[in-house]
């Protein structure tokens, strides 16, 4: 049986303005048959029992959509199962996730119900005081965050003052045209479908760009700095909706606002962004450098300020992981506390009776 089509991306992210989702878009409630909403507390195994079934389901050759976990890239927020309307999402904290059509589309699963209460209860000073200090350090790594971004802003501005904004007006509109040269205006507008590929995580800059693209033609605009990739992606964007085609977009790990990828999956085209922050490991259809446009005497004449802040933002960033990893390591030690309490056992049947009802979709 041939292999499905597997993407790794984010749905929430450790941004300038804290914790960030998108979890609201990791299944569209109008193309679900089913979200199932995982709860339970750290250690009860909801990455393990979403990564197990979206093995088996990917065996039998469906797409699957991995939702990585910014604060722990190695564990799953969630699984989509695009060709069977099907998705797994934790929905415990920060990104908590409650049903929105009951039973009719979604439904909770309780990995709580296999944990041993008294087990757990007897480290509830421990519990406390963990999670405190976890709440404290992410509190940290987001003012480290807000305060680079802040410093990314001011580095933006002078590169917006030395872009050529006439010329990426004609850039856009030759884009605009080509594109969709003999689709006209629908009254139906097409949606959006926003995530992120790229986090800011305890382990680093992780970027899962290349799997988000894959299958489509990819246009890359490479911008050292400022917005003018946003601006011609915005565009993009808004020429697609208009016209009734679904767009999936991609923001900034940093500032959750900023527009960074668009893809249309119906025209089987993506325009990407790409500099020193997220270079793209893919095949690549046509490269414009926006950085062709750009008066480099004005960037001379900010160049000690220019540099010092990309100095002064890497510092920040390196301080803001640190300060995320510091946060995993409370999480591990607490996650120990449920570990040693849950009936694990339980939690594989309960995996096992699930697997069967998303196959009963496929039937």
């Amino acid at each position: 049986m041939p292999k499905g089509k597997v993407r790794h991306m984010f749905a929430g992210g450790n941004t300038s303005l804290g914790f960030y989702s998108f979890f609201h878009n990791i299944l569209p409630l109008n193309d679900a048959r089913r979200i199932f909403i995982i709860k339970g507390g750290p250690g009860t195994g909801k990455s393990n029992f979403m990564e197990g079934i979206a093995h088996e389901i990917g065996k039998r050759g469906y797409d699957i959509e991995y939702m990585h976990c910014s604060s722990d890239p190695k564990s799953l927020d969630g699984i989509v199962l695009p060709q069977i309307g099907t998705a797994l999402v934790d929905g415990t904290a920060p990104h908590v996730v409650d049903p929105k059509i009951p039973g009719a589309v979604d439904e909770i699963i309780n990995l709580g119900e296999y944990w041993n209460d008294e087990g757990i209860s007897k480290h509830r000073n421990e519990i406390s005081e963990i999670s405190k200090e976890i709440g404290m350090n992410f509190a940290r790594a987001y003012r480290y965050l807000k305060a680079a971004a802040s410093i990314y802003e001011d580095t933006s501005a002078i590169f917006d003052m030395a872009q050529n904004t006439g010329k990426l007006n004609i850039i856009a509109n030759d884009i605009e045209k080509t594109l969709m040269n003999g689709i006209d205006i629908s009254e139906k507008e097409g949606r959006e479908r926003s995530l992120f590929a790229s986090a800011i995580t305890p382990d680093g800059l992780k970027n899962h760009l290349d799997t988000a693209l894959i299958g489509s033609k990819v246009y890359v605009l490479k911008c050292d700095g400022g917005n003018s990739s946003e601006k011609i992606l915005n565009r993009i964007k808004k020429a697609a909706i208009e016209r009734g085609l679904d767009v999936e977009c991609f923001y900034c790990a940093l500032n959750p606002t900023k527009l960074e990828h668009v893809i249309i999956p119906e025209m089987t085209v993506s325009f990407t962004t790409s500099n020193s922050y997220h270079n793209l490991d893919a095949d690549i259809y046509m490269t414009l450098d926006l950085n062709e446009y750009t008066d480099k005497s004005i960037l001379e004449k900010y160049y000690e300020i220019i540099q010092y802040n990309r100095k002064e933002f890497d510092k920040l960033l390196e301080r803001a992981v640190y300060t995320l990893s510091k946060a995993k390591a409370l999480h591990n030690e607490l996650e120990s506390y449920y570990v040693s309490n849950m009936d694990f056992e339980a939690v594989e049947m309960c995996r096992e009776v699930i697997i069967e009802r998303i196959l009963d979709y496929t039937r």
